[in-house]
């Protein structure tokens, strides 16, 4: 086993692929230093003057993100409204689209109706013409046998 500085190598049993070895680190010792402090560093003392600064910014920083928050609000708001006044017209739209359509129907329907009311009527005068026009000739037959 081979020892340098604060490593520790140690040959393990030889194997057919090759060698094999542990490397061990040595535990630090507590009187070294390392490359960090422990302790952090020390800041400087802030003045009056900077603690009001940088409140002043933090107050500007809050009151810009409120603004912003605020016109988000009112932009979602209108965007609402016209959401809101766009299905409006378009149920009215629609309203005013089915009411002509069934007031066509209605009219379609009417005057079919009285069509065929016409019809019915020429239909029952011609049959009431040929009932006269048989009547009479059976008056004419029974005239003419007597």
């Amino acid at each position: 086993m081979e020892s340098g500085g604060d490593i520790q190598i140690k040959e393990l049993t030889k194997r057919a692929s090759g060698h094999a070895f542990e490397v061990i680190l040595s535990p630090s010792t507590p009187d070294t230093k390392g490359e960090f402090p422990l302790s952090p560093l020390k800041k400087k003392e802030t003045s009056l003057d900077e603690i009001k600064r940088k409140l002043e910014a933090a107050e500007e920083r809050r009151k810009s993100h409120e603004a912003e928050v605020l016109k988000h609000l009112a932009e979602k708001r209108e965007h609402e409204k016209e959401v809101i006044q766009k299905a409006i017209e378009e149920n009215c739209n629609f309203s005013k689209m089915a009411q002509e359509k069934l007031n066509q129907k209605m009219e379609a329907n009417k005057e079919n109706r009285t069509a065929r009311m016409a019809a019915l009527n020429e239909k029952f005068k011609e049959k009431d013409k040929k009932l006269e026009e048989v009547k009479k000739n059976k008056e004419t037959m029974k005239e003419r046998e007597n």
